[in-house]
């Protein structure tokens, strides 16, 4: 650094040319401001401004430091040390920032920073070369030493240059210090010397005579000893240099000053005396108060007050303790005082170790205790507790880690509370469960009712209705139980993933950021949980989530438990000693006493009947429960395991253990194949009366069926819902998705066999009961030996056509609504229902499609050929019995149809009125049926009539048109509508044989005539057979007779 850019630095007082920040020691309220009026400057108006820099430039009249770049001391005294120098040897360019580079504090430092300033008188060389030129050589030392050599002799010359310079200066001040001081001294005194004058030469020569006053001054040799009046100011020794003339005056105030002030100053010091007193008597005050104050605060339960005190009781204690310590290394002996604070302290302490180890007894007690109030309360600040307890521990200090002891009776409690509340809640279960057993089977009218509730399932109540009361609450109560098992929102496993986050928290080290560390830091070792906690706490929770899982496991499989004497065990006799278990301590499931388990010893809950019904192998099936309750029900409890064991195995330390986790797995399993047998026993078992859902009322979308297809199918698809949720779960295994272990797995393939197998036989069981019910009725008719009723016209009323009951105490009625409803099931609801067992399953059933189809089939052609059996019966037996008769034989030519063709036709309209009224899609296919037996019977009567003509009953001319009216009356009638191609040629078939009896060219000169007699009986009975005809809205020509010879083309005697 150049002489110049030094210059410039201490002329602006700054330490670097490139300065970063305005330098704190111009901030000063002594400098001036930045504005000044123009009046000084000579201008009127208007205001001049400084330069920026005119802080660093303060004019002359200002007051300018000493030595340019000085420091000034916090009470504004200048010095001569200077806040930086340039190196003496020249190398470094500035000191003060050379040691910066090294680290060394020379900002705050000051003592320090001057041992390395030339201007300090505190400059240490040694210390100067060792850290400023630590790694200078022997050359540069040498370039130094010649640079200081310089330095010191341009320094040297211009301070010679300086004094020759100003020399006269220099002398004219010394006379005039000495002509005053010489005046001083003679002051009030007789001198008859003259002031000297002085040369150059002189002033350079002589030696100042002030040095010699007392010798060779002029007037001082004979002066008295005492000095007189006028002499008594002036600067001698004799007046000692002024001060005699006052020192007797000084005297006497001193004197007087000590008569009054004398006793007030005494009683400043008894003042001092007391004053150390009263310290000495508050210090053991505040000693004593201590455990009085600790008292308190335990009573308020304040912990923050307590750990106050306590904390100045042992620095009481400490400080006591130093006290002897360095009065033992003094040698001396202990004061009164001390002796007395050292008594006073250990009182204080001994007090206060017995308050503080009861508090901690009683601590601990409430941290082992704390562990309901972690699970019951809902409110954070209660779940926190135990951190309040760990944390007042921990301030007090103690050797067993609270934190540990914590988590140990949280593992013993959680551990205790599964194996109880689990116990308790099987033993509730086994009671309802044994008294369900042992009560009334429910009638088959309820289970209709029960059986109808999933078509009411857009009703919020349907749930109700899906079995009986009891068996709900059975179902309710697992449910319960269950929850308060495996739901994570206040069921035991909430507890157990609670209790591993917190534990993982403290593994961790985040729990213990807010704990304190005791007293100097003494509770700093219970902040830390080593390896082998760590795995200890692993392995903790391990065997929790294990007993849930056994516990679970062994409910759904194992078979219902034999012995409840846990429940009503007998209680020891009480003494006035023995305190009574509070309410609080029971683990029960339910929050109040529930009357359902209040159990007489008298008179104890029967066994189970040993009857052989399939739901006495399942503790956790209700007996006589149907199955849709047992589907909504079981989906629900394996929705809450399947969610509850994802969770499980999402805990790291079951998630690091392969067999924990197929441990799980095992479980669910096992739960599913269980709950799977119960339903498909239970659904087997309400198959076999389904046939209860008939209550013969006519559906809502159609008169033709009844309610029952509708019903079956709510309820074959409520239980597919139902067994796919339990087997599949597929809401929690979507859940379970997210998780790193899957535990949820398919079904395997023996269960879905076996829903396949028991779907099948629903319907098997289904289309029985329905064929079982157009067999039984309270009300039956007979008509010629067989069991069939005949609805005639006057039979229905307007009542009957409005209502939507069906009469089933008609046989002919309930065959007609069970064809109807076979149709239906046959076309729609069960390939819905197999297409719906598909895709829950994703199992095909193309062969059983077929065998339900073809099954069905056979049911629907048995009924049918049921219903028509007794209405043929009746058109044989009439028209055989009718022609066989001797009465049927014409004695003259006939003009009309026999009677039986009446009787036979009005039969037929009152069944076409039954079918009508009934089910309408059968009137067709049931009376074309009846026509093609008409035709048959016909053909067969009069082949019998014309192969038995004996000579007393011949097959005449008058027989051959009677044959051919009847004939042709029932064909005109009934062969528009119901015609086939099979009546037809049964037709043919009869003309064919009536032409072998020879008289067929005779018939034919009758026909015009017979053409006559048919029209007029048509036109007659038109009114009572209409609802035989067809309208049409072109009337088509009516077959006469001679149509017939059109079928029968090529036959003998027709042709001509």
């Amino acid at each position: 650094m150049t002489t110049d850019t030094r210059q410039l630095l201490n002329h602006y007082g700054i330490n670097s040319n490139f300065p970063t920040k305005w330098p704190a020691d111009k901030d000063e309220s002594g400098d001036e401001l930045d504005v000044q009026p123009l009046e000084k400057t000579g201008l009127k108006k208007g205001y001049s401004r400084k330069s920026r820099f005119s802080v660093l430039e303060r004019g002359g009249t200002e007051k300018r430091p000493i030595v340019p770049g000085a420091e000034t001391t916090q009470d504004g005294m200048e010095n001569l040390v200077q806040k930086d120098e340039p190196d003496a040897l020249g190398i470094q360019a500035s000191v003060v920032n050379e040691l910066r580079s090294k680290g060394i504090n020379v900002d705050g430092n000051v003592r320090e920073r001057n041992q390395f300033l030339l201007s300090s008188t505190t400059f240490i060389p040694g210390a100067y070369l060792s850290q400023i030129h630590d790694g200078a050589s022997t050359d540069d030392l040498y370039m130094g030493l010649r640079y200081l050599s310089q330095s010191i002799d341009q320094k040297s010359a211009s301070l010679r240059d300086l004094v020759e310079s100003n020399f006269e200066r220099f002398v004219r001040a010394k006379s005039v210090i000495d002509n005053v001081y010489t005046t001083m001294r003679n002051q009030d005194g007789d001198t008859d010397e003259k002031p000297k004058t002085h040369s150059r030469h002189q002033s350079r020569t002589s030696t100042h005579w002030r040095t010699a006053s007392g010798q060779g001054a002029p007037g001082t040799r004979g002066a008295a000893s005492i000095p007189s009046e006028k002499k008594k100011h002036a600067l001698t020794k004799e007046s000692e240099y002024g001060v005699y003339g006052i020192k007797a005056p000084l005297t006497e105030i001193v004197v007087k000053a000590e008569e009054i002030w004398g006793p007030a100053m005494g009683g400043r010091e008894r003042e001092n005396n007391l004053k150390s007193i009263l310290d000495s008597i508050d210090y053991s005050e505040g000693i004593m108060e201590v455990g009085q104050d600790i008292s308190t605060a335990i009573k308020r339960k304040d912990f923050d007050d307590l750990v106050k005190h306590y904390t100045e009781a042992v620095q009481h204690v400490n400080s006591s303790k130093q006290m002897v310590e360095e009065v033992s290394r003094s040698g001396f002996p202990f004061t009164e005082t001390q002796v007395h604070r050292i008594v006073m302290t250990g009182r204080m302490w001994t007090d206060v170790e017995t308050q503080i180890d009861n508090f901690k007894r009683g601590i601990w007690r409430d941290l082992t205790s704390v562990q309901a109030n972690l699970t019951m309360s809902t409110d954070r600040s209660h779940q926190d507790d135990h951190i309040a307890l760990i944390s007042v521990l921990l301030e007090l200090g103690v050797e067993d880690n609270p934190i540990w002891v914590w988590l140990l009776s949280r593992y013993d409690y959680l551990k205790n509370k599964i194996n109880t509340t689990f116990e308790r809640s099987r033993i509730e279960i086994e009671i309802c469960r044994r008294r369900l057993a042992n009560a009334e089977k429910p009638s088959l009218h309820s289970s209709a009712i029960h059986f109808k509730s999933p078509s009411r399932k857009n009703n919020d109540d349907y749930v109700k209705h899906l079995d009986t009361t009891p068996i709900l609450e059975f179902w309710e109560l697992i449910i319960h139980a269950m929850t308060n098992l495996l739901s994570l929102q206040g069921g035991v496993l909430g507890e157990v993933m609670d209790f591993w986050d917190r534990a993982q928290s403290f593994i961790d080290g985040k729990a213990q950021r807010t704990l304190p560390v005791g007293i100097d830091g003494a509770s700093r070792r219970h902040h830390h949980i080593d390896s082998d906690g760590t795995r200890d706490l692993q392995s903790g929770v391990v065997e929790l989530v294990d007993s849930l899982r056994e516990h679970i496991l062994s409910f759904f499989v194992d078979s219902p438990i034999d012995d409840i004497s846990a429940l009503v065990s007998p209680v020891p006799t009480e003494t006035p000693n023995t305190p009574r278990t509070p309410r609080s301590a029971t683990l029960s499931p339910f929050s109040k006493p529930d009357q359902r388990f209040n159990v007489d010893l008298l008179t104890p809950v029967p066994p189970t009947p040993k009857t052989g019904e399939p739901w006495e192998a399942f503790a956790f099936w209700p007996p006589w429960a149907n199955s849709l309750s047992g589907v909504h029900f079981l989906g629900r409890l394996m929705h809450l395991l399947a969610m509850a064991s994802s969770e499980m195995a999402s805990i790291p330390p079951i998630a690091n253990t392969s067999s924990s986790a197929e441990k799980l797995k095992i479980l669910l399993n096992a739960v599913r194949e269980r709950s799977a047998k119960a339903v498909c026993s239970a659904w087997n078992n309400d198959v076999q009366s389904i046939k209860v859902l008939e209550d013969w009322t006519r559906g809502a979308e159609s008169n033709d069926v009844t309610k029952m297809p509708s019903y079956f199918a709510a309820f074959e698809g409520y239980i597919l819902s139902g067994l796919q949720k339990i087997l599949y779960t597929p809401e929690a295994a979507l859940t379970s998705r997210r998780t790193q272990i899957q535990v949820i797995t398919p079904p395997p393939n023996k269960l879905l066999q076996l829903a396949r197998s028991q779907f099948v036989n629903s319907l098997y069981k289904a289309l029985s009961g329905m064929v079982e019910n157009t067999k039984s009725s309270s009300q039956t008719g007979v008509a010629n030996g067989s069991e069939f009723t005949l609805t005639t016209q006057s039979s229905i009323g307007k009542g009957l056509l409005t209502s939507d009951v069906v009469d089933s105490s008609t046989k002919s009625l309930r065959m007609l609504h069970t064809l109807s409803n076979l149709t239906l099931l046959r076309s729609t609801i069960i390939p819905n229902l197999i297409s719906q067992f598909e895709t829950d399953f994703s199992i095909a059933l193309p062969e059983e499609k077929k065998m339900v189809g073809d099954i069905l089939s056979q049911i629907d052609t048995q009924l049918f050929q049921s219903y028509i059996r007794p209405h043929a019966e009746y058109v044989t037996n009439g028209i055989s019995s009718a022609v066989a008769s001797a009465d049927w034989m014409p004695q003259q030519k006939p003009d009309s149809v026999k009677p039986y063709v009446y009787n036979i036709l009005l039969h037929l309209v009152a069944l076409h009125t039954e079918l009508s009224t009934t089910a309408e899609p059968l009137l067709h296919p049931v009376l074309t049926s009846l026509f093609e037996t008409i035709c048959k019977a016909l053909l067969d009567a009069f082949r019998t009539r014309a192969t038995s003509a004996t000579a007393s009953r011949p097959f005449n001319l008058f027989c051959l048109m009677q044959a051919t009216l009847d004939v042709e009356f029932f064909a005109r009638t009934l062969s528009g509508m119901y015609g086939t191609e099979r009546a037809s040629e049964a037709q043919s078939q009869v003309y064919i044989e009536l032409d072998r009896t020879g008289e067929a060219r005779a018939l034919q000169k009758e026909l015009p005539e017979m053409r006559a007699i048919l029209k007029r009986l048509s036109e007659s009975t038109r009114s009572e057979f209409a609802c035989f005809r067809k309208e049409r809205k072109d009337r088509e020509s009516k077959r006469d007779p001679s149509d017939r010879a059109s079928s029968r083309a090529g036959t003998p005697g027709i042709s001509r």
